[in-house]
């Protein structure tokens, strides 16, 4: 007896379930009245709104735009290490482990951008790239869009840091880096989310 079902009723996009459909919601319950530029340096801008909000009262929403993309980057070599960068973090005062990362401006193409920050964090060079993943970091009051890459083929060089930064990198193998995540040694969103996306498709568990 033919035991098995039809392929394309087993793997549907999830858009196309009616769950999917009763979820999406696209219309934009917030009225705006007024807004006002509270502070603005060459990396974001804060600005105050006055709003109704989705229940019709008024109220004040803040919010702060990135002038940058984030943009990490996961290398992995043929053993499946990966390079974790360490430095201090002044909103947090703490010190954190994170993915390769920076700043990459919004009119430049972001491989460019991603490219050069692995070079300046590792002295990494790699000859395959993959945009695994596109991510609002803290989507309640900014819009600061991250992108994170996996970046394959490596050639090791010679760091290049920029001065704010004193910067600690360690290799490890990719699978220690995920229980680091899973141990929450590693707490910075865009880090965390590209490792567990990273995982998911290599393999790793």
């Amino acid at each position: 007896m033919a035991c098995g079902h039809n392929n394309k009723e087993n793997h549907k996009h999830p858009k196309d379930s009616p769950n999917f459909a009763a979820m999406k919601r696209e219309e934009n319950p917030w009225t705006t009245l007024t807004s006002k530029q509270l502070y603005d340096n060459p990396w974001v801008t804060v600005t105050e709104h006055q709003v109704l909000n989705p229940a019709g009262n008024p109220g004040i929403y803040g919010t702060v735009h990135f002038k940058n993309l984030a943009i990490g980057i996961i290398p992995i070599d043929e053993e499946m290490n990966t390079w974790l960068v360490g430095q201090y973090r002044y909103p947090l005062e703490e010190y954190s482990w994170e993915i390769p990362m920076g700043g990459g401006l919004l009119e430049k193409d972001m491989l460019e951008s991603a490219k050069r920050e692995l070079k300046e964090e590792t002295g990494l060079e790699a000859g395959e790239w993959q945009n695994i993943m596109r991510i609002h970091t803290s989507n309640s009051v900014t819009d600061e869009e991250g992108f994170v890459f996996l970046a394959t083929d490596l050639v090791e060089g010679e760091m290049e840091a920029e001065e704010t930064e004193q910067l600690q990198v360690i290799k490890l193998p990719f699978a220690e880096v995920l229980q680091m995540v899973m141990d929450q040694k590693i707490t910075d969103s865009l880090s965390i989310a590209g490792i567990l996306k990273a995982a998911r498709m290599l393999h790793v568990k």
